[in-house]
């Protein structure tokens, strides 16, 4: 079974957001779509209200599980056994960023893409 997760603070979650999970669910079997509480972040809905939203926005589709998490997301990764990630980006701009934090994953987990 091919597996992917999603993180983010989904604060809220968005229709970028639930195209994303749209298109993912072609390519993978299960999405976990994985909600951080972020420390550096002082997010405008709580840890269980975006929870709710995430849920109800995405009721309808199936193969999803949706969790919060606190710490690092390779940690996740590890202990779900999953080792795709998925990010969206929103401007070329992201992409640097993107790239700099998929690189600390790989130092930290071989495995994930």
């Amino acid at each position: 079974m091919k597996r992917a997760i999603y993180p983010g603070t989904f604060d809220p979650i968005t229709n970028a957001h639930i195209d994303i999970v749209k298109r993912a669910k072609k390519l993978f079997d299960i999405v976990i779509i994985a909600i951080a509480q972020p420390r550096h972040k002082n997010p405008l809905f709580t840890l269980e209200e975006r929870l709710f939203l995430v849920k109800e926005s995405l009721k309808d589709m199936e193969n999803l599980e949706v969790l919060t998490f606190d710490g690092l997301l390779v940690d996740l990764c590890k202990k779900l056994n999953v080792n795709v990630i998925i990010r969206g980006i929103r401007a070329v701009s992201d992409f640097d960023y993107e790239f700099q934090i998929a690189w600390m994953n790989r130092k930290l987990f071989n495995d994930i893409e």
